[in-house]
C-alpha cells in the first residue's frame, strides 16, 4: 500500500520496469538520462553565469580575477605594489584598475621554436583585436617546443610546457588566454593548462608552411625526409641531394605543409570548439592569416566578458567530433596521446577503445600527404575542415550540436560548406580509403597499441594481410632493437631479416627514453629496399612521426620500461597480429610468458639509460603511459584552479 501524499508505489513500479528491461534497452534508458542530465547542467552553468554577471543592453559586467592584483580595496598596499612595476613598460594605472579583462597572450614563437616563430608577428594583429574590444594585453613565452631540434625529444617537454603555462596562467593577472600554437607539441600543451585553469581561452595556430618543392614535384615536410632516406639508402641519391630535397620542402615561415601532427592537432583545436572556424588550415603567409589574429584577439575579449570557459565546449560531443575529423583528415597517430590527455585535464574519460568505437568507420576524405597526395595550400583551398565537417555532419557522423568559441555551434560553421575542388577533399560516398581511422590492439604483447590503417599501401597488404585462409592476420619472427640507437647500428649487419620479418622497437616510451621517441616507423635493410620492400611491419612502445606513412604499430603501453610484454621479447620469437580480432600476441605458452617476465625481474627489470637533466627525472616520476595521454598522473586533482583557488599573496 502506497503510502498517503508521497511517490514511493510510483517509484515501486517504476524500479519493476527497470528490473524488466533488457541490457540493450537498460543502457539505452540510461544514455539518455546521462545526456539529459549534461543538457541540465549546461543549462544550470548559463544561468549561474547570467545571474553572476549582470547585463544591461547586452554590455556585460563582472568583477575579473586581475581585481585581486590591480584593485583589491581590502589591500591598497599590495594592489599599489602589483600596479607599480606593470606601469615600466607604458600600461596606465587606468588601464589596469579601469575593470577590463586583462588577456594573456601565450606566445609559443621563438628562434628556438622556428616553426612558432612567425608568431611574433601575429601576436600584434591579436593584440589590436584584443584592445578594439576593449581588452588589456600580456604578452608573455611558453618554454620552447621544437620537433626536431630538441633531445633526446620534444614530447620531453610537453608536460613541463604545460605545467609552466599552467603556473603562469594562475600566478599572474590573467582574466581571458589567446593560445598561440603550431608545432605538435604546443597546441596540447597550450590546451591541457588552459583546462586545467578554466579561464576563457582561445587557439590561434601560426598555420602551414606554403607548398614546398623538388625537381617540380611536390615535397611535403617529413614526407620528403621519409622518402628521401630510402632513396638515400639504396645509392639512388647522394647526401647533397638528400638535405636538398629537405630544404625544398620548408620553403617558408609555418609548421609542416603535411597531415603531421602540427596540422592534425591544429584541425583537433578546431575540432573541438576551441578555435575560429576555418583557422587551422589558413597558410602562415597568407594575409588571412593576420585577419585571423585579430579576429581572434576581438573574440577572446568576448569570450573573456561572458566567462565561456573550455568546460562548456569541451564536452563528451566535442572529442567525439574530433576522433571523427582525424580519421576524415588522415590524422597523426599522436593526436590520441594528445587529445587524451586534453579530455583528462577538463574531466572527460577518453581512451583509445573510444578512438576505435567512435573513429574506425569514418572513410578517409582528404587527399593529403602522407596518406594522399597535396598538401596544405591546396587543403586551405579546398574548404579546410569545415568542407570535412560539412561532409560528416551530412551522413550523420559526428554532433553538429557541439558549441565552439564563435558562440555559434559547429554544425552553424560547417554545414553546406562542401568543398568544390573534389580531388583535394572526396565526397562521403567516393572516399580515399572507407573504414580509415585507428586500430587499438591488445594482447599479451601488450594492452593498448594504435594503428593507423589509411596508410596501409597496397605493397603491405598484399604481402601480410591477404592469406585467404587467414585475412587481415599475419605471423612472423621478431628482431628487437633496444632503442634507436641500437637500430642504427645494426640494421644492416643481421642477415636474419627478410620480408617475413617484424621489426621491435623498445626502450623508447615515456619513462624508458625518456619522452617517447618517434622511431616506431624503422626502415628495412637496404638489400631488401632494392627488391621493393619498402615497409616491414613495426612495433614499438614509441611513437611515430605523423608525417610518416608507415602503418606502424605504435603507442604501445605498457612500455618495455615498466618490464612488461615488449620486455621479454628476444630474437626470433614469434607474433600473431590479426586486425579482425584487434589482437597482438607473443607465440609462446604462458607459463614461459610469466619465467620470462619473473626473470627479468630477478635480475633487475628491463634497463633504461639514466636521467641526464632534473626536469628528466621528475618526467620520468610523474609521467602516466601513453594509451593515458602521457600526462603527468596529477593532473586529475588539479581541475578548474581558477575557480577553486585564490592565489596567496607574495608579499
Amino acid at each position: 500500500m502506497a503510502c498517503e501524499g508521497c511517490n514511493c508505489g510510483k517509484a515501486e513500479q517504476e524500479a519493476k520496469e527497470i528490473a524488466q528491461l533488457s541490457p540493450e534497452e537498460l543502457k539505452a534508458r540510461l544514455e539518455e538520462a546521462e545526456k539529459r542530465a549534461a543538457s541540465a547542467e549546461k543549462l544550470l552553468r548559463e544561468l549561474q553565469r547570467a545571474e553572476a554577471n549582470g547585463s544591461t543592453n547586452g554590455k556585460v559586467h563582472r568583477q575579473y580575477r586581475s581585481k585581486i592584483w590591480f584593485d583589491n580595496k581590502e589591500d591598497p598596499s599590495a594592489t599599489a605594489l602589483h600596479i607599480e612595476r606593470y606601469l615600466n613598460f607604458g600600461l596606465t594605472r587606468e588601464e589596469l584598475k579601469s575593470g577590463k579583462p586583462i588577456i594573456g597572450i601565450a606566445q609559443t614563437g621563438s628562434d628556438l621554436s622556428p616553426c612558432n616563430r612567425h608568431h611574433l608577428e601575429l601576436a600584434k594583429r591579436v593584440r589590436e583585436g584584443i584592445r578594439t574590444a576593449g581588452g588589456v594585453c600580456l604578452e608573455f613565452p611558453v618554454h620552447p617546443i621544437q620537433e626536431t631540434g630538441k633531445r633526446p625529444g620534444p614530447a620531453l617537454d610537453r608536460n613541463l610546457a604545460y605545467l609552466g603555462l599552467v603556473e603562469l596562467l594562475f600566478g599572474y593577472p590573467i582574466d581571458g588566454v589567446v593560445l598561440l600554437t603550431g608545432c605538435d607539441k604546443t597546441t596540447p600543451a597550450c590546451l591541457m593548462a588552459a583546462c586545467t585553469l578554466n579561464i576563457p581561452a582561445i587557439v590561434m595556430n601560426v598555420g602551414p608552411m606554403l607548398n614546398g618543392y623538388y625537381n617540380g614535384e611536390l615535397a611535403g615536410s617529413g614526407t620528403a625526409i621519409w622518402k628521401a632516406r630510402e632513396l638515400h639508402a639504396t645509392g639512388a641519391i647522394t647526401t647533397e641531394q638528400f638535405s636538398e630535397i629537405a630544404e625544398g620542402s620548408a620553403p617558408s615561415v609555418g609548421h609542416c605543409n603535411t597531415m603531421g601532427t602540427a596540422s592534425t592537432m591544429n584541425a583537433m583545436a578546431e575540432a573541438l570548439g576551441m578555435a575560429l572556424p576555418g583557422s587551422a588550415t589558413i597558410p602562415a603567409p597568407y594575409r588571412d592569416r593576420g585577419e585571423c589574429a585579430y579576429l581572434t584577439g576581438l573574440r577572446i575579449v568576448e569570450l573573456t566578458e561572458q566567462n565561456i570557459r573550455p568546460s562548456d565546449i569541451l564536452v563528451r560531443e566535442a572529442f567525439e567530433n574530433a576522433i571523427v575529423a582525424n580519421t576524415a583528415i588522415g590524422g597523426s597517430t599522436n593526436a590520441p596521446i594528445h587529445v587524451n590527455a586534453i579530455a583528462k585535464c577538463i574531466g572527460v574519460p577518453l581512451n583509445n577503445d573510444d578512438w576505435e568505437r567512435v573513429g574506425y568507420h569514418v572513410p578517409l576524405l582528404l587527399n593529403i600527404q602522407p596518406a594522399g597526395e597535396y598538401l596544405c595550400e591546396e587543403y586551405y583551398r579546398a574548404g579546410g575542415l569545415p568542407a570535412i565537417m560539412a561532409e560528416l555532419f551530412a551522413n550523420g557522423i559526428g554532433h553538429p550540436n557541439a558549441m565552439t568559441v564563435n558562440g555559434k555551434t559547429i554544425g552553424e560553421n560547417c554545414i553546406g560548406k562542401f568543398s568544390t575542388d573534389r580531388r583535394v577533399i572526396k565526397p562521403y560516398n567516393e572516399p580515399m580509403v572507407a573504414s580509415a581511422g585507428f586500430l587499438n590492439l591488445k594482447g599479451t604483447l601488450f594492452d593498448s597499441a594504435i594503428m593507423k590503417t589509411c596508410v596501409i599501401s597496397d605493397e603491405f597488404r598484399k604481402r601480410y594481410l591477404s592469406n585467404p585462409n587467414d585475412p587481415n592476420a599475419f605471423e612472423g619472427p621478431v628482431v628487437v632493437f633496444d632503442g634507436p640507437e641500437d637500430y642504427h647500428a645494426n640494421i644492416e649487419k643481421l642477415p636474419e631479416i627478410d620480408e617475413h620479418t617484424i621489426l621491435l622497437i623498445r626502450g623508447a616510451g615515456p619513462i624508458g627514453y625518456p619522452g617517447a621517441a618517434e622511431v616506431v616507423n624503422m626502415q628495412p635493410p637496404a638489400r631488401l629496399l632494392k627488391q621493393n620492400v619498402t615497409s616491414l611491419p613495426c612495433i614499438g612502445d614509441g611513437r611515430q612521426s605523423g608525417t610518416s606513412g608507415s602503418p606502424s604499430i605504435l603507442n604501445a603501453s605498457p612500455e618495455a620500461a615498466l618490464s612488461q610484454g615488449l620486455a621479454i621479447l628476444k630474437n626470433g620469437d614469434r607474433l600473431r597480429i590479426d586486425l579482425n580480432k584487434r589482437s597482438a600476441d607473443i607465440l609462446l605458452p604462458k607459463e614461459e610468458i610469466e619465467r620470462r617476465k619473473q626473470e627479468l625481474m630477478k635480475n633487475g627489470g628491463y634497463k633504461i639509460p639514466e636521467s641526464q637533466t632534473p626536469w628528466q627525472e621528475i618526467y620520468r616520476d610523474t609521467v602516466e603511459q601513453l594509451d593515458a595521454g602521457m600526462a603527468p598522473k596529477s593532473v586529475d586533482r588539479y581541475r578548474n584552479i581558477a575557480e577553486r583557488f585564490i592565489p596567496r599573496d607574495s608579499h
